[in-house]
């Protein structure tokens, strides 16, 4: 046996796999084979060689739930970060003429994007990763468009609750104080037009945060400033649509309760579907509500159990409140001065929850638009504009 070391070039050849030619001058072949009717690789006998991704002419199809979609700056088309992983690295729907997980375009490591079947694991990761990079960015713009709201509308209710409560009459009949009906609709008609009125702030909030997160994770600078002017852009047209499902769910709440609580969860995604999509919100969060029902109701009941157990919090702080200060604390400066710093106490308590819900459903969306085909932060901060 000779021992002289084989004949032709030393250097390292790449695996096959990696889809790498050897030759740098020469064409990017792809590593795979030829599959006879594939759009990319057809192969076989007189059949056209397409071209493949990063040569010229390959044309990549665009919009929510394409394969691919264009990304700035990359002539071919694709998205930044888009790669050919190896058959099989990736749980999702298959390709023509490859078994079932192999799906290209998928980063398991994307900060943003949740892959198929990586559980709600990847999820609460994503969360937190999200949590980790923009907390800084998200809490004055939760603390200004949720948090303020919600404390003047705290210090509303201190100052115009009803508090008189039914009495037996005479014949043992319930009997209603004087002027509470007149207090009941003075009350519930303020926090109404307080609704309308923060309404537009709030729905920036929303905008400004979504924008934060996706940028962030796309490694992009995401400046609280910069959020704000997206945000406002936004602001209207989320506010509508919050309407129309504050709307529906009312009416399904009047009608029997549960119909109010499963419209909630169902529409659910309409903030994100609208951010990023732009069109057809709620008939869009139905869709993505129903084709993967476990998944979206687990996902939001998460989320809903973040807003119950803050919520409580709050209850039990607003219980304190009057028990210390009583039903009317703001007759006198001294005992208003503590309700309301109490009250502000409380929304406090309650910010967590907005955040944990804005993030929640933002990386709910990202998961449901990867189980309908190959995306990244980097394509979803593109969508956002």
């Amino acid at each position: 046996m000779s021992d002289q070391p084989p004949s032709g070039s030393t250097e390292p050849v790449p695996p096959a796999s990696s889809g790498v030619p050897a030759d740098p001058a020469a064409p990017w072949q792809p590593a795979y084979p030829p599959v006879p009717g594939h759009p990319i690789y057809p192969g076989g006998p007189g059949q056209p060689a397409y071209p493949v991704p990063g040569q010229p002419g390959f044309a990549a199809p665009s919009g929510p739930g394409q394969p691919w979609g264009p990304y700035p700056g990359d002539p071919a088309g694709h998205p930044q970060g888009w790669v050919w992983p190896a058959p099989g690295a990736y749980p999702g729907q298959p390709m023509p003429g490859y078994g079932y997980g192999w799906y290209p375009g998928l980063d398991p490591g994307d900060p943003l994007v949740t892959p198929p079947q990586a559980g709600v694991g990847g999820w609460f990761a994503r969360c937190s990763g999200a949590l980790r990079r923009g907390w800084r960015q998200l809490l004055p713009i939760v603390l200004i468009t949720q948090g303020v709201p919600a404390a003047v509308i705290a210090v509303v209710s201190l100052a115009l609750a009803p508090t008189g409560q039914p009495v037996a009459g005479p014949d043992g009949t319930p009997v209603l104080p004087d002027g509470y009906f007149t207090d009941f609709f003075a009350f519930y008609g303020v926090l109404i037009l307080a609704a309308l009125m923060f309404g537009p702030l709030q729905s920036a909030g929303w905008a400004a945060g979504a924008w934060v997160i996706t940028r962030q994770a796309a490694g992009e600078p995401a400046g609280v400033g910069a959020a704000w002017r997206y945000g406002w852009r936004r602001a209207l047209g989320l506010w509508g649509w919050t309407i129309v499902v504050t709307l529906l769910i009312t009416v399904g709440v009047c009608a029997c309760v549960l119909p109010g609580v499963y419209a909630a969860f169902a529409v659910a995604l309409f903030g994100p579907v609208y951010l990023f999509e732009r069109q057809e919100p709620i008939s869009r969060a139905f869709r993505l509500f129903h084709q993967r029902f476990g998944m979206v109701l687990g996902r939001v009941a998460l989320v809903v159990a973040a807003l119950f157990v803050a919520t409580l919090l709050n209850g039990v702080v607003e219980t304190v409140n009057r028990l210390i200060f009583g039903e009317h604390p703001l007759n006198a400066p001294g005992t208003g001065a503590g309700a309301v710093l109490l009250a502000v106490a409380g929304i406090l308590l309650v910010t967590p929850a907005y955040l944990a819900q804005l993030i929640g459903l933002v990386v709910t969306y990202a998961e449901q638009r990867a189980h309908e085909g190959p995306v990244n932060a980097a394509r979803l901060a593109a969508e956002l504009g």
